[in-house]
């Protein structure tokens, strides 16, 4: 998640284009039809006999919470981990570089132990819930000389494995920084420069955490409750490098594949669904890139959020819906040729939540954001939902829907995020207390139709 002011310049020509893509989509998904029905039955009929995957992504829905700012850590998501009083600490780097390693490792072991129990985990079972996706950085499994991140992470993802087996739920691993930063974002692990791709050093650092990740957690101890692992988050396809970003996280993920479903040679395949990110590229980029059955349990992950943008931030309740309902159509066609879920996504309407953009950036809705326009106020529109109207949150209610009723049409959805300590329009825990989420997952109000 989510938006910087370099990366999202360039991300937004091609969010915008998503409408003529939709419209697009509707058009060749009548015309291939019938050609596609047999490769749907296909996906369907091999969903269990390629890997014993633990879950049937074919078949059964996903529905689940990202733990978003536990072990990678985002401003927005606990601003009081980032009321440090220095202005230079912007994401985990600079948090871990300006505090230095005695004090970012105790404020982080502190955060690490308390901002997520097995107390969560059973509360995201209670809600229907069947996955969690938990972000996980580079620097947990490795560190190189000159950077100042701290270590401690491992040992709290293996507690929430743990805890999601207690309480029945499958585990997404999410491999949200590499080295470099993937993508420039806060939630990389280090805000600015893309510069994941500039150095060959840097992908084969990333191939060796992944073979890490897989090492430990595709282990026969883990079978059935670690049933994903996602090779890299928001790879920066949007960067204008001559499509340099782009075809290495093509070539990383083909490697990927390699290394997470036959880690040894001759060594048994592993069980777990291979998660590649969409790198902001239309879906039917990514329709014939894993051909079954050289590729098998490969699966598509696309974030969806409509708030970073022009004209996206500016649409009305009624055009909002619309966008949304014009998705399904490209959605169902990227699911009849890969494995595809909405692996981010959020009510929220605005980009009003404090610290969203960065920290020390401000938000759009309201013209705070540089070179933006304001839309209108933030007041009532992000924060505790104490201060929501009934209005507002009958209009949260319908976001929600929506956006779960469309992204059915794929192998499910995980929202973004469980919990957040002042931005209650992002939070699922705040949605089922605040009455705009069902308190049972699959649930419908019926408040809107496609």
């Amino acid at each position: 998640m989510k938006s910087i002011t370099f990366g999202f310049r360039f991300f937004a020509a091609t969010v915008s284009l998503n409408i003529l893509y939709d419209l697009a989509a509707v058009v060749s998904f009548k015309l291939s039809t019938q050609q596609d029905e047999g490769n749907l039955r296909s996906l369907r009929s091999r969903a269990n006999d390629e890997v014993n995957l633990g879950f049937n992504y074919a078949k059964d829905k996903i529905r689940g919470v990202n733990i978003g700012g536990w072990l990678v850590t985002e401003p927005w998501v606990t601003p009081t981990l980032y009321d440090t009083g220095n202005d230079k600490i912007v994401d985990e780097y600079t948090f871990c570089q300006y505090l230095g390693r005695t004090e970012a490792t105790r404020r982080l072991s502190r955060h690490w132990q308390t901002f997520y129990t097995d107390a969560d985990f059973q509360t995201i079972k209670s809600y229907g819930l069947n996955h969690v996706r938990i972000p996980i950085g580079y620097w947990a499994f490795e560190i190189s000389a000159g950077e100042p991140y701290v270590q401690g992470q491992l040992e709290y993802l293996k507690k929430g494995i743990a805890w999601a087996k207690n309480a029945k739920l499958n585990v997404i691993i999410d491999l949200h920084g590499a080295p470099g930063s993937q993508n420039g974002f806060d939630n990389s692990g280090k805000r600015g420069d893309i510069g994941w791709a500039d150095k060959a050093s840097n992908v084969e650092r990333t191939k060796t955490v992944l073979a890490a990740i897989t090492a430990e957690f595709a282990k026969k101890d883990y079978e059935g409750v670690v049933t994903g692992i996602e090779a890299l988050n928001e790879p920066a396809g949007f960067k204008p490098d001559n499509n340099l970003t782009l075809n290495t996280a093509r070539q990383y993920f083909k490697d990927g594949y390699k290394i997470v479903r036959q880690p040894e040679r001759g060594a048994q395949q592993t069980n777990v669904l291979y998660i590649v990110h969409d790198a902001f590229q239309p879906l039917d980029t990514w329709a014939n890139s894993f051909p079954y059955p050289e590729y098998k349990g490969v699966a598509l992950d696309t974030h969806i959020y409509s708030v970073f943008t022009y004209p996206e931030i500016t649409f009305s309740e009624t055009v909002r819906i619309e966008n949304y309902c014009r998705m399904i159509s490209r959605l169902k066609a990227s699911q009849e040729k890969i494995y595809t879920f909405v692996g981010e996504f959020a009510p929220a309407p605005t980009d009003c939540a404090p610290r969203l953009n960065g920290q020390g950036i401000g938000a759009r809705f309201d013209g705070t954001f540089k070179n933006s326009t304001r839309v209108g106020s933030c007041e009532g529109k992000s924060g505790l939902s104490q201060f929501f109207s009934e209005d507002y949150k009958k209009y949260l209610r319908k976001l929600f829907e929506v956006q779960t009723l469309v992204y059915e049409s794929t192998s499910g959805w995980v929202m973004w995020t469980f919990k957040a300590e002042a931005a209650d329009d992002w939070s699922y825990d705040a949605g089922v207390k605040g009455g705009w989420i069902p308190a049972k997952a699959g649930d419908r109000f019926n408040s809107v139709q496609c």
